[in-house]
């Protein structure tokens, strides 16, 4: 029988071996209890690390770094750090931990969609075999990154047109939409004396982040701005889309793991800062961008393009979570521009900003090393592979 150390979550044949899990590199001795991140290292998991630093928590960061580490570079020295894939978790990763907050799987419908059974094992089993290991150490606190496009209507639709809260009946579509709502019930199901689920139903997220995105919509435009002088407005602009600042919806991960367990326990809060329309968004981003220098004209198109739409009230945090946004569009506009010079993320067509992309570049590279072995080294076998034949492409 195994031991338990090396028992890892049940499911399909994506699921990757258990040797993955890894610890990476070296880290300073921490005392006491840790907040474990799992997907620590992306985009709003970064700035979510530096928050929880900042207020005086150690941090354990559990990820598989498809996109590397270097979000975390400012803070390495200071946080415990695993890699490997949440389906895969063990006993390891729970050491000392007080509380789980749970950002990881796939995070957006291009990917969830690319591959739907990847989506469903990360998303939705995953979501609840961590919650059994954080029960199984004793870990009560858990906050799962769940997302307000459960709400998604998909259609403009005047009558249907209304603003939602937590008790409003969903029925969402979309892939990914449906294994975050999947992965909310398997996780509440745990729920008992011992254990404390919080979800947190994520807005658009926007704004500038240490593992830069630029296929989320705010920052799509400043992207846009720079690369080509203007912005483009799909289907008119007309469609609704509740965001959040990232910096701001790091503080309401904070405000759930400190909130008092009677307030949060088994509760769900949309983490929302307002409901905007996309072209009302544009006219935001433009006006954030001309006080940085930077002329962006709107062009608008009314062609059907994967259209989201859905509104969404805030008001059940602000009142329970007492979370209040602070960021504006245009503040975190002016914030990213500064930043992308800093950072240098001026290379804006590079796969790694883009999640579909890069994780398309990832999976043909793995075919390749699979086929090379090596690139530079020398094979440590003298070995000689005949390729089946394959039929010839018409292009």
């Amino acid at each position: 029988m195994a031991s338990e150390e090396s028992q890892s979550i049940p499911g399909s044949a994506l699921v990757p071996k258990i040797e993955s899990l890894r610890l990476v590199g070296s880290r300073t001795r921490m005392q006491g209890k840790s907040i474990l991140v799992v997907g620590g290292a992306g985009y709003l998991g970064c700035v979510l690390v530096e928050e929880l630093l900042s207020r005086g928590y150690a941090v354990t960061v559990f990820d598989r770094l498809f996109f590397g580490d270097f979000g975390l570079e400012r803070v390495r020295d200071r946080i415990r750090l695993f890699s490997g894939d949440v389906r895969c978790a063990t006993p390891k990763v729970m050491e000392d931990v007080s509380a789980v907050i749970n950002l990881s799987g796939l995070s957006n419908d291009p990917t969830a969609e690319y591959n739907p059974e990847a989506n469903h094992q990360m998303n939705t089993v995953a979501t609840r075999t961590l919650g059994e290991l954080a029960k199984r150490y004793g870990v009560r606190r858990y906050v799962y990154a769940s997302s307000c496009s459960v709400y998604d209507v998909g259609i403009i639709d005047e009558e249907r047109d209304i603003l939602l809260n937590e008790e409003s009946v969903v029925q969402p579509r979309a892939a990914y939409a449906t294994s975050k709502l999947a992965g909310e019930r398997e996780l509440l199901s745990l729920m008992d004396e011992s254990f404390s689920p919080v979800i947190l139903r994520m807005g658009t997220l926007f704004g500038f982040s240490p593992r830069m995105r630029y296929d989320l919509v705010v920052n799509t435009f400043v992207k846009d701005a720079f690369v080509k002088g203007y912005i483009t407005l799909h289907y008119g602009g007309q469609m609704w889309r509740p965001l959040c600042e990232v910096r701001d919806a790091a503080r309401a991960y904070v405000m759930a793991l400190e909130a008092d367990e009677a307030q949060v326990k088994g509760e769900i809060f949309n983490i929302v800062a307002g409901n905007y329309r996309i072209s009302e968004l544009a006219l935001r981003v433009r006006e954030g961008l001309a006080e940085k220098g930077i002329v962006a004209d709107i062009r608008s198109t009314f062609e059907y393009a994967g259209i989201r739409n859905y509104r969404v009230s805030g008001k059940k945090a602000f009142r329970v979570l007492n979370f209040k946004p602070e960021i504006t569009v245009q503040e975190s506009v002016k914030h990213m521009v500064d930043r992308i010079r800093e950072y240098g993320y001026s290379d804006f067509d590079h796969d790694r900003y883009y999640n579909i992309r890069w994780m398309k570049l990832l999976e043909q590279a793995k075919k390749t090393i699979d086929i090379t072995g090596t690139i530079f080294e020398t094979p440590a076998q003298k070995t000689v592979v005949e390729m089946p034949p394959r039929m010839a492409s018409n292009a």
